[in-house]
């Protein structure tokens, strides 16, 4: 009955994304699909297999030595913001350190395989061979395994020329999909904390449910001429904006443009950290004047009975549907880290059992939260013209009903094959 119900759930969260359709009539059905059922095969290779959870962290082992690598510099200018574990002074990292300063290093060493031509390159056809399986864009198919490991911001920063290039509706595509990734720093605190195995199966899961979501969402469609990779050097009008090319069609000297690069690193940490504060400031004000109203209300509260009908459809019972539901909400207003360190004495105890495990893991695996959109909107503030920038300020709600119907989509399919 409850294999019955985690079904239902999963036709549910499709329907909902059906019904809020910005063009139900362009939806790419076959893409749908294609990557539903793909998604479906990994879900059980992942969760069946050692092998495929071997593959998802080795490429996570990667991306996080980058960010170590990051560690180094930032230890140099200031030590006492690292942990000793990296060589600074800091009893623990603030989220600056952690989530922000990493992008130091991160976007001028992938502008650097911009300017040289490998990065296109990959791009191209890595992208190409997604775009073939999947029917998806070329470049929103590479976005989706980029943004897998190196997180929404780290990823849309070290993408910028291209989003100087595309259609604001494509942009809109890509803050959409940004709200269900994680950053590879951060998957070992992950997996200290609940099933590490859950973890990693959540990761390859929630890119392929982004792709089903925003095309879902908001299908755009892209005709072959758009469907190309950006360049430094070629005729393309981004890659002038971006001074890399100088006036009379030459590349920007290296030196140079790396230095460009590295400011503009410096200022979209700005950006982002900004809007972050504001938006959490923002949630935590309308709790306070909830609270004035009942001292039990809360936007937690609030959103935990609204999600209870979607908990439920995961095929829990009504007692455990509740807590869940709770949880959800918890993550909705604060992240996901707050959630983790409430159920990370428990989660491996008896208290939970293996389908609600694996579902609370891979619902938690995600970055969709408010505070979320608030970094997101200040890393497009930094890239893209004012144009673009309002259309993804509009779509805020769709932006959270994107990520949060990633995560649900994601702990359903994992939950069909776990009991």
């Amino acid at each position: 009955m409850l294999v019955a119900v985690n079904i239902l759930g999963v036709i549910v969260y499709l329907a909902i994304a059906f019904l809020f359709s910005k063009n139900k009539k362009k939806i790419n059905w076959k893409s749908t699909a294609i990557v539903l059922v793909l998604n479906l095969i990994l879900a059980w290779f992942f969760t069946s297999f050692s092998i495929g959870q071997d593959i998802v962290k080795g490429a996570a082992d990667g991306f996080n030595w980058l960010v170590q690598v990051a560690y180094q510099g930032i230890v140099f200018a200031l030590p006492n913001w690292v942990t000793p574990q990296f060589g600074g002074t800091a009893k623990s990292m603030n989220f600056i350190t952690s989530s922000l300063l990493p992008i130091l290093l991160v976007v001028p060493m992938f502008d650097i395989l911009t300017y040289i031509g490998i990065l296109p390159w990959i791009i191209k056809w890595v992208g190409r061979g997604l775009s073939f399986i999947t029917g998806q864009p070329k470049f929103e198919s590479f976005f989706s395994v980029e943004m897998m490991f190196l997180g929404n911001t780290e990823a849309l920063a070290v993408s910028q020329l291209q989003l100087k290039s595309m259609r604001k509706e494509r942009n809109l595509t890509l803050a959409m999909m940004s709200m269900s990734c994680i950053t590879a720093s951060i998957l070992g605190a992950y997996t200290q904390m609940v099933p590490g195995q859950f973890v990693l199966t959540a990761v390859p899961i929630n890119i392929l449910n982004a792709i089903i979501v925003t095309n879902m969402l908001n299908p755009v469609e892209v005709t072959p001429e758009e469907d190309t990779i950006a360049k430094i050097g070629g005729s393309n009008t981004a890659a002038a904006e971006e001074g890399a090319v100088e006036d009379d069609g030459k590349r920007e000297p290296f030196f140079s443009f790396l230095g460009d690069s590295i400011l503009g690193a410096g200022r979209l940490i700005l950006i982002i950290a900004a809007n972050v504060i504001a938006f959490v400031a923002l949630a935590a004000l309308i709790d306070k004047l909830l609270g004035l109203v009942y001292p039990w209300l809360s936007l937690e509260h609030i959103l935990g009975i609204i999600m209870f009908p979607f908990a439920w459809l995961m095929g829990l019972n009504v007692n455990d549907a509740f807590g869940f539901a709770q949880y959800m909400g918890t993550k909705l207003v604060t992240n996901e880290f707050v959630v983790m360190g409430k159920i990370s004495s428990t989660i491996n105890t008896n208290a939970f059992s293996p389908h609600y495990r694996a579902i609370l893991t891979v619902f938690l695996t995600s970055f969709a939260n408010f505070s979320t959109t608030g970094m997101i909107i200040g890393c497009f503030k930094g890239i893209v013209d004012r144009e673009n920038n309002e259309l993804i300020s509009k779509n805020v709600g769709y932006m959270l009903l994107s990520g949060i119907l990633v995560s649900l989509l994601s702990a359903g399919i994992v939950g069909l094959f776990v009991w």
